[in-house]
């Protein structure tokens, strides 16, 4: 039981997203053009529509709805929401001015660091954040401050969480 405190499950990473949509071809249209993903082949005994993209080290699986004409709308941008967040900021609003997205921009202060953020829908109503979030340091609860988010070194982290934890 010790073994597995700081990962019981031995995750390595985050494989994909599933998102259903009231149009996969609309869908893929805004991951590939507005976030760079990459259609990839999906098995071919799936016998529903759907997609596969892949970047960034993660995919997302873009699935058919049933039934389309049910699907919530899209609601207000709202920071709050469900969210996925890629890391950039760079020349991102413009771009997003020049493609008519809508968008919300936020910024965060946290101990003299500024974090900038912008929150956006995907066609179906998903929330996507941009953000620079790296400037933030990772602190966990127990052990060591590693780097920032990009630079974590999970195992190390989790090992000293280990090591700290005293079990009765």
């Amino acid at each position: 039981m010790k073994d597995n405190l700081g990962n019981p499950l031995h995750l390595t990473s985050l494989n994909h997203i599933s998102l259903i949509c009231k149009s996969v071809e609309e869908s893929m249209g805004f991951y590939t053009k507005v976030l760079g993903f990459v259609p990839i082949r999906r098995p071919d005994s799936f016998d529903f529509d759907g997609a596969w993209l892949f970047s960034y080290g993660i995919g997302i699986h873009l699935l058919q709805s049933e039934d389309p004409e049910i699907m919530p709308k899209k609601r207000e941008i709202n920071p709050k929401d469900n969210h996925i967040s890629f890391q950039s900021i760079g020349a991102v609003e413009k771009k997003l001015k020049e493609m008519g997205i809508e968008y919300m921009r936020q910024q965060v202060e946290e101990g003299g660091i500024y974090v900038d953020q912008l929150f956006f829908h995907d066609p179906d109503g998903f929330m996507i954040e941009i953000c620079n979030c790296d400037n933030l340091p990772i602190i966990p609860l127990a052990g060591e401050m590693a780097r920032s988010c990009s630079r974590v070194n999970l195992q190390k982290v989790q090992h000293q969480q280990k090591i700290q934890v005293v079990l009765p």
